[in-house]
């Protein structure tokens, strides 16, 4: 899964200090980020590369984190070079760039610059908010309001019956290929419950016998995902919601159109059961 980069050793402890001119410096617009394409993979600025440019690029920098010794910033508002060998590309290239930490040292900073854009009027009295000192938290000084990034926990559902498990396609995304069913956890309702509220909701299906598979960090949508399996409870017949899903089906084990993939827990979960290990 995309988060898995042995041997590099990611540490996202809360240790500001200044960049130096090696330390990287992320940058996003919207939903791309600024990198260069190589023939071997991807690479991100250093501070040398736009310090040129932007003089107080080090004095407005954000600490994100470190994986191995190399340390990584956040940076805005940022002046290109028109003809820079580095452009903007949509975050969705993460799901399959190389080298694999780079990969994820972008979505992740990408889901903390996310974070800090949203973050910076109080959502209690609207006064401006102001970095911590020792931890990653936006504080008010006005209304004391301290605000921490946001994960949203929610599940990925492999709903088997045997040797078949259920599969599905989303309604209206640009994502196309096919998922197990999912769902964010809702106030008040434990994470077993979002299972069986999901597959309801979704496909209107009853399931059993819940059991916990793993966990992935999935900042694409500021996610925590917890992978279950689940046994069917009755009969087999879909009722599809449309405005969720495309489409729903059972698949045997030696039927299943999905081959391996790097990046996803949902992916490992369907090529577990493809191979007869769950």
């Amino acid at each position: 899964m995309i988060q898995e980069i042995q041997p590099h050793q990611f540490d996202n402890q809360y240790r500001p200090c200044p960049p130096d001119a090696q330390s990287y410096a992320l940058y996003y617009e919207g939903q791309s980020t600024l990198l260069k394409k190589r023939k071997d993979g991807i690479d991100f600025p250093r501070f040398r590369d736009l310090e040129r440019l932007n003089e107080e690029i080090y004095e407005e920098a954000v600490y994100l984190f470190t994986i191995d010794e190399e340390r990584f910033y956040l940076v805005q508002n940022i002046s290109r070079e028109r003809l820079s060998e580095f452009t903007m590309e949509n975050k969705e290239s993460f799901r399959y760039a190389e080298p694999q930490y780079l990969a994820f040292a972008g979505i992740t900073g990408y889901q903390l610059n996310n974070w800090y854009r949203n973050r910076k009027y109080c959502g209690r009295c609207g006064h401006k908010m102001r970095h911590d000192e020792k931890e990653r938290m936006m504080r008010c000084d006005h209304c004391g309001n301290m605000e921490f990034p946001k994960i949203c926990p929610a599940v990925i559902i492999g709903v088997t019956d045997g040797d078949k498990i259920l599969m599905s396609k989303y309604a209206g995304r640009a994502y196309k290929k096919y998922a197990l069913l999912a769902g964010f956890t809702e106030i008040g309702e434990t994470i077993e419950e979002t299972v069986q509220r999901e597959v309801m909701e979704e496909v209107g299906l009853k399931v059993k016998n819940i059991r916990y598979y793993k966990s992935q960090p999935w900042s694409f949508s500021d996610t925590i995902l917890m992978g279950f399996y689940c046994d069917l409870a009755g009969e087999e017949e879909i009722t599809l919601d449309r405005e969720e899903l495309a489409l729903a089906e059972w698949f045997r084990r030696d039927e299943i159109p999905v081959e391996p993939s790097r990046d996803s827990l949902t992916n490992e979960m369907i090529i577990k059961f493809k191979n007869g290990e769950v």
